[in-house]
């Protein structure tokens, strides 16, 4: 079976003119595309706390299209701009998002992104419900 672009409403703007898919269905695994903390007008929010927010119901909505919700990131990277000064946030947001058992995780301090303002990207990977374990 070939890969299945996965695009929820909201994101077919940057699906064009990016040439991507915010995530892939293929054998089993849903790969996410790194999400920024943009909100749905695509304006950087303020604050740390709501683009972490914002990060995290992207990926929710994009595994959503697969029938998914976030129990099934198996792994995800997280990129960071200052990384040391907003982990403890973070990772409390990240907690609200994901449950035991935890997805493997590996969070790495970055340079720059691509979206100006951003202070982190996501990107994880999901396991289908018929994935062997």
């Amino acid at each position: 079976m070939p890969p299945t672009a996965l695009v929820p409403p909201g994101m077919e703007t940057a699906t064009t003119a990016l040439a991507l898919s915010p995530g892939v269905l293929s054998h089993g695994h849903v790969f996410v595309t790194g999400m920024t903390g943009s909100d749905a007008s695509g304006a950087m929010p303020d604050t740390a706390e709501a683009q972490f927010h914002n990060a995290f119901d992207k990926i929710a909505a994009v595994l959503a299209e697969a029938g998914l919700d976030m129990r099934a990131v198996v792994e995800m990277t997280s990129y960071h701009i200052g990384l040391r000064q907003h982990f403890d946030l973070f990772n409390a947001v990240r907690r609200r998002y994901l449950a035991d058992p935890f997805p493997a995780w590996t969070a790495v301090e970055v340079a720059g992104l691509r979206r100006e303002g951003a202070l982190v990207e996501i990107r994880a990977i999901a396991a289908t419900p018929d994935t062997p374990c």
